[in-house]
């Protein structure tokens, strides 16, 4: 069976990602710690408490690996550069691709997660496709600007192959009284973004370095996601702004969305 290790398997994203996988694939998960995960989810996995941020920890952790889906990073975007964010978001994806390179079969595609956050800092009314320059808005769309350099470096120099997703707003509870239509338009739901991860497993790369926006099917995105459609066949289903209840028929009822199932 095709082998996947997870990094930050216990946060948010990860245990949607280990729920919606382990069922075709065997999962090795990684995490500091695992105190916030239901034990049935990790019934049929690997769970390996470490931290990645020790390099010393790396060694030998990718052997037999196919796929790495590295989540692991300090995620807020009021993060302090000196505090976690050097040994997170700089050290510990830089551990990585270290260690993959040592292998003379490279693991086979290394998935990470980048951020919205990486070009936060354009106007609210710009839609922005992925290949306009980064504008981070915060030291955390740095760290992640910095991870996709990372992975272009060691795609083009080394030859590991990757794709980032620059994952927009993942929020299971749309009913969340704070959301505004900001937040929509950089909504991403669950499903889609399983689906998104999908493909990133499954689609052959035309060059060993690939980065995709990651938004649901939203009326208004924030993110162009044409290139995630056109490169890796995504094909999301979810609106946040009928999910949300802005467009209804004359019944008074969400407008259905016309998207095929996956």
């Amino acid at each position: 069976m095709t082998t996947i290790m997870i990094t930050g398997a216990s946060g948010n994203i990860g245990k949607v990602l280990v729920d919606h996988l382990k069922k075709d694939y065997e999962l090795t998960l990684v995490d500091i710690h695992f105190h916030d995960i239901e034990p049935a989810l990790l019934e049929g996995t690997i769970v390996k408490e470490l931290d990645l941020t020790v390099v010393g920890n790396w060694d030998g952790l990718l052997e037999g690996i196919d796929y790495v889906i590295h989540l692991a990073a300090n995620p807020s975007p009021y993060a302090a550069f000196d505090d976690s964010l050097i040994s997170l978001n700089y050290k510990m994806p830089y551990y990585l691709f270290k260690e993959s390179s040592k292998y003379e079969n490279f693991v086979k595609r290394i998935i990470f997660a980048s951020s919205f956050h990486t070009v936060s800092a354009y106007p609210k009314n710009v839609q922005i496709p992925v290949n306009a320059p980064v504008r981070p808005g915060d030291l955390y769309g740095v760290s992640k600007a910095y991870l996709e350099s990372l992975a272009s470096h060691f795609a083009f120099t080394e030859g590991q192959e990757s794709v980032g997703i620059r994952i927009g707003n993942f929020d299971e509870n749309l009913d969340n009284p704070f959301i505004n239509e900001a937040d929509l338009a950089e909504y991403v739901s669950p499903r889609d973004l399983c689906h998104l991860i999908d493909c990133a497993l499954n689609a052959t790369l035309i060059e060993p370095f690939l980065l995709v926006n990651g938004l649901s099917d939203n009326r208004f995105p924030r993110l162009d996601i044409s290139q995630a459609r056109t490169a890796i066949g995504y094909r999301p289903l979810d609106d946040a702004f009928v999910m949300k209840g802005f467009f209804k028929d004359d019944n008074g009822d969400p407008v259905e969305l016309s998207n095929e199932e996956h």
